[in-house]
């Protein structure tokens, strides 16, 4: 089965590679260091599974996933992740992974990620609580969010502005990534400002954070 591997820390992928190799049934067939290559990459190769971490430049993991669910149908995903609290995951799963581990356990677990989810099943790491396992089984599977998820009532368009804001990026080099206007970009900015609930970029970077969408070691706030 053929393996693609997105994630911005090329030691990590080194790490991930050299376990997937150690099992013939398994080939990395490419890797990707930000989510839009890993967007790209995905399409051209069309891998039996991703593997896939959530704070990455350019497009985070859970919107990579949600994008490729509908193009690539037959893919699976796992979220390999330094997040283990229960928002992230559950929001991965909405999203459309089927599978989600922590880092610290990829060198034990990979192989059993692997050989579950393409078993067709549902993969969570052993590592973490059943406060997960909860909210999933609270969580109906066509309310993305739920009440108490903001973010998930941005638009996928305010959801990509609002990563790349949140980088850093000004409105201009936002506006020249995607192919639109600087105002446009600034009106998805007001939108997504006022859904949120947030007055400053400074709030926006921390909420960003918060949600794993970005690293907040790259800031000094």
């Amino acid at each position: 089965m053929d393996i693609m591997i997105v994630d911005d820390h090329p030691l990590f992928r080194e790490g991930l590679k050299t376990i997937v190799k150690r099992d013939n049934r398994y080939t990395v067939c490419a890797e990707a260091g930000n989510g839009r290559e890993g967007l790209a990459l995905a399409r051209d190769h069309s891998p039996d599974i991703m593997l896939v971490d959530i704070s990455m430049p350019e497009k985070n993991g859970i919107q990579m996933v949600r994008e490729l669910k509908s193009s690539l149908p037959n893919t699976q995903f796992i979220i390999i992740s330094m997040h283990s609290e229960a928002d992230y995951i559950v929001e991965a799963f909405r999203a459309g992974a089927t599978g989600y581990m922590i880092k610290e356990s990829a060198a034990g677990q990979l192989i059993k990620g692997l050989d579950t989810v393409a078993a067709g099943e549902l993969f969570l790491d052993s590592a973490l609580s059943q406060e997960v396992v909860f909210k999933l089984l609270q969580t109906k599977p066509n309310s993305p969010g739920g009440r108490n998820d903001p973010y998930a009532t941005l638009t996928p368009r305010e959801q990509e502005v609002m990563q790349m804001l949140a980088e850093g990026l000004t409105a201009k080099e936002v506006a020249e990534r995607l192919f639109i206007s600087p105002k446009t970009v600034e009106n998805h900015r007001t939108n997504l400002m006022k859904k949120l609930g947030l007055k400053s970029t400074v709030e926006l970077v921390r909420y960003a954070a918060r949600l794993g969408l970005i690293d907040i070691g790259t800031w000094a706030i």
